[in-house]
């Protein structure tokens, strides 16, 4: 890749972060449109072929964009191993439970999840990590919570799917904070962490005649194509967290949720009812004051 030693001017760099950025959320919104495909498939067996084609994507494109040299220490540090160990066990959640929502028509619920994911992060802010939270976002966490009581009552069921989605998510972030590593760098180690399990489940599969990869050329391309859109967002990703502030990856990362919402009430008529009208509308609410306050933290006095 050839490298440019003239710095770049802040609007350049800027509208090139945006690019990249809108690359990397409009793959995530689209996900559930790309995980139907492979809907007849079982979740399992996706998520195992997710994680082996994503790490060999993940190593093809560092060898492409020469990253190695600054992954190698990582791959030799025994508490980088640990930590994203850890947070593999809470990615490979989060995408199994993604994988099933999607195959099972719950599209809607998975929206809701990543729609909660950032308020997830404050409630562990302050759990964990004893931050201090203003008035607005201790609102924030209320009409959140509110959302998610009105679905228990109204619909009498626990928003499981969007809760487990949520919840590991945030943790997982909340893990990779403690792991001083790139983002590319990070998921190959996650993804060879979580191989060798992938990788004795595939065998089982093949050899007990329920594998799908080799018995179908289709069902392979699939597949691989599931590990490929798993990195490929994260490069673009990466280049765009380099060219632009916080503020506007925070706003930036409503996208991909709002693109599972339109899918699964547009394009997958799932039932959108008044209940879940009011639940969502409580934790747009939500997200709203959550932005607001960083918004005013973020001027200057």
């Amino acid at each position: 890749m050839p490298h440019n030693t003239a710095p770049q001017s802040p609007d350049k760099a800027a509208q090139q972060g945006l690019i990249y950025a809108l690359f990397a959320y409009g793959i995530w919104g689209l996900f559930p449109l790309f995980f139907k495909q492979v809907s007849d498939l079982p979740p399992l067996e996706v998520l195992a072929h997710r994680v082996i084609w994503a790490s060999l994507f993940t190593a093809l494109i560092l060898t492409l964009i020469r990253g190695w040299k600054n992954s190698i220490p990582h791959l030799k540090n025994p508490r980088i191993w640990f930590t994203l160990g850890l947070s593999a066990i809470l990615i490979a959640v989060n995408w199994g439970v993604f994988i099933y929502a999607v195959t099972d028509g719950q599209v809607l619920a998975s929206s809701l999840g990543y729609f909660l994911t950032p308020i997830i992060n404050v409630l562990l802010g302050t759990l964990v990590l004893g931050e201090k939270q203003d008035k607005l976002r201790k609102i924030a966490l209320v009409l959140a919570g509110t959302g998610v009581l009105w679905q228990i009552i109204a619909l009498g069921e626990l928003p499981w799917i969007s809760l487990v989605l949520a919840c590991s998510f945030g943790i997982y972030g909340l893990i990779r904070k403690q792991a001083p590593v790139d983002t590319l760098s990070g998921l190959l180690i996650e993804t060879l962490v979580l191989c060798p399990v992938a990788l004795i489940y595939w065998f089982w599969l093949v050899d007990s005649g329920q594998d799908h990869f080799i018995s179908s050329g289709s069902d392979a391309g699939r597949m691989i194509a599931m590990g490929v859109l798993t990195s490929l967002p994260l490069l673009a990703f990466a280049a765009a967290a380099q060219r632009l502030s916080l503020t506007v990856i925070g706003f930036l990362t409503y996208l991909a949720p709002t693109g599972h919402f339109l899918l699964a009430v547009f394009l997958y008529e799932e039932p959108f009812g008044i209940h879940q009208l009011i639940s969502f509308a409580l934790i747009w609410c939500a997200l709203f004051v959550f932005s607001s306050s960083a918004l005013f933290a973020r001027k200057p006095r």
